[in-house]
């Protein structure tokens, strides 16, 4: 068997231009468009090249895209204060606080500070707490992400055995939830499991998000297994990798996501959806 790609890359950026679509048709409505606001705390340069890319990606769907900076030593009160402000901002939808935060900063204290209802991430606890009752609400991005990939292997997930590796907050933990609300039986597997293999081994869906360099070996995935792998790692000789090993992987799944060019483009187009959503369905003004 020779997997199929998943390509993250091309699906998103079909979301991506419906989501222009959608803006393009409701601002010459006379609606205004849609508003993100990315709030930046300190020099981390890998966070910089994610912020820029995201404010890009609203520039090119017609969203308004607000940006807001703050030094590394910047004070814990001033980016609850400038939160609370974009909180009352009427023209922003939602309100992304990239992550990691300076160190000493208490990031939960800071993610709640965040209107639940501009929560386009959907790291707040009441966003969190929604999902695991089965309400609506905000939904984090890269587990809608996947979600999106797995409906298009067309697959059905009704009684499906999922298993996901890793108990991350922003992954594994609301991904398991969402597999639930699709009927499928799931495992979640983390760094005490006693015997990972076995339990990938028996999975029809593969939810690897554990960052660890190829940790999933391709002899555990079952034929026809469909495997999603969140893990962006560099190996030893400095190339990307998954957290799972690709090629032999491929040689067994019938749908794989690759790496780069999987999840990751997902991430952002779910992040551009929620928040046009809730600019269009007016749930950030409620």
């Amino acid at each position: 068997m020779n997997a199929k790609r998943l390509d993250g890359k091309a699906l998103a950026a079909t979301i991506r231009e419906g989501l222009g679509q959608r803006v393009k048709a409701h601002t010459e409505a006379g609606g205004r468009a849609p508003g993100l606001a990315t709030v930046l705390v300190g020099d981390d340069p890998a966070s910089h090249v994610y912020v820029r890319s995201k404010r890009r990606a609203c520039d090119a769907a017609g969203m308004v895209n607000v940006h807001r900076e703050l030094p590394a030593d910047a004070d814990q009160a001033e980016v609850l204060k400038l939160i609370e402000a974009l909180n009352q901002d009427k023209t922003v939808d939602g309100i992304l606080v990239q992550l990691p935060l300076p160190a000493g900063m208490d990031e939960n204290k800071v993610l709640a500070a965040v209107d639940p209802n501009k929560d386009v991430d959907g790291f707040h606890p009441v966003n969190q707490g929604r999902l695991l009752q089965g309400q609506p609400g905000l939904r984090p991005c890269t587990p809608v992400g996947i979600m999106r990939l797995l409906q298009e292997t067309g697959a059905s997930l009704k009684g499906a055995h999922a298993v996901v590796v890793g108990r991350s907050n922003i992954v594994g933990k609301p991904v398991a939830l969402m597999l639930l609300e699709q009927h499928a039986t799931v495992t979640l597997c983390h760094s005490r499991t006693r015997d990972l293999a076995a339990e990938v081994q028996r999975a029809d869906v593969v939810v690897a998000a554990v960052g660890v360099p190829q940790l999933i070996q391709g002899s555990w995935i079952r034929d026809g297994a469909v495997v999603i792998d969140v893990g962006i790692n560099r190996n030893e000789e400095g190339k990307l990798v998954g957290d799972v090993e690709f090629e032999s992987a491929s040689a067994r799944a019938s749908w794989i996501t690759p790496v780069p060019g999987g999840v990751g483009p997902m991430t952002i187009a779910m992040l551009l959806q929620n928040t046009v959503d809730n600019c269009l369905n007016g749930a950030s003004s409620s």
